[in-house]
């Protein structure tokens, strides 16, 4: 058998404390025994989810929505937005009190400091607020930027930037991704490593940065706490991510 299982981290690994449940990490341990690979395909940068990649000895992952890609410890593909482009961007948000964070694989920068929205959508990922300097960018290599604007203002900035695309994951913010730019993109770079094909690939996510992948993979679930979006688009709905639901729809796939 040639499988391999990508699970999202938020909401689908970790529950709504951002911790691994028990029930999860053994059915993570219990399918790798059974033959399966696991890899991670996550919005979160590499640096956010060491701890976890060391506990469930993982080294395949897709991180930043599919812009930074590691197959078996190897960066197979990277790939973020072009500096002018970026610049555009920063500089609109700038003059509407709407700051970045920019991240590489080992670090997170903001473009301002003490932004009540920086400050709050950082926290549910249990982050401080990072370190500042708003042309990080210009000399670093930038896999992942975050701009911060409510949901009501996201139209403004797709019709203005037609060449990204704005990906919400919390309230006040949006991921800025390469058109064409996801995580089943960059899924797509560690099947060709496997020499494998998107039926043999399971997908488990909640967010609406999963619909991609979801709609791409052979087998997909949706978190029972997922987006109704994403659930609409899923093969299978688990139970809620509290309630055990990854080890039981695991179960319920013979997977495990």
């Amino acid at each position: 058998m040639n499988k391999i299982l990508f699970f999202d981290v938020d909401g689908t690994l970790y529950n709504s404390e951002k911790k691994l449940p028990s029930s999860a990490k053994e059915a993570l341990l219990t399918a790798r025994r059974n033959g399966y690979e696991l890899a991670i395909a996550t919005g979160r940068a590499p640096f956010m989810i060491e701890s976890l990649l060391e506990e469930l000895e993982i080294d395949t992952y897709v991180t930043f929505n599919g812009q930074y890609v590691v197959y078996k410890g190897e960066v197979v593909y990277t790939n973020g937005i072009a500096k002018d482009e970026l610049a555009k961007i920063i500089a609109f948000g700038e003059a509407r009190n709407e700051p970045v964070v920019f991240l590489d694989d080992k670090r997170m920068i903001a473009s301002v400091g003490d932004h009540p929205m920086v400050a709050e959508s950082l926290d549910t990922l249990k982050y401080p607020y990072p370190e500042l300097d708003s042309s990080y960018y210009m000399q670093n290599n930038v896999y992942q930027t975050l701009i911060f604007m409510e949901e009501k203002d996201e139209p403004l900035y797709n019709e203005t930037f037609p060449n990204v695309q704005f990906v919400r994951w919390h309230p006040y913010s949006c991921d800025i991704l390469p058109k064409g730019g996801s995580k089943a993109a960059g899924i797509e770079k560690v099947l060709e490593k496997m020499g494998i094909t998107l039926q043999d690939a399971f997908a488990f996510g909640d967010g609406i940065n999963d619909i991609e992948m979801l709609q791409a993979v052979g087998t997909s679930v949706a978190m029972g706490n997922g987006h109704e979006r994403v659930k609409a688009v899923a093969h299978h709905i688990a139970d809620h991510v509290d309630e055990d639901g990854l080890s039981k729809i695991m179960r319920k796939l013979s997977i495990i």
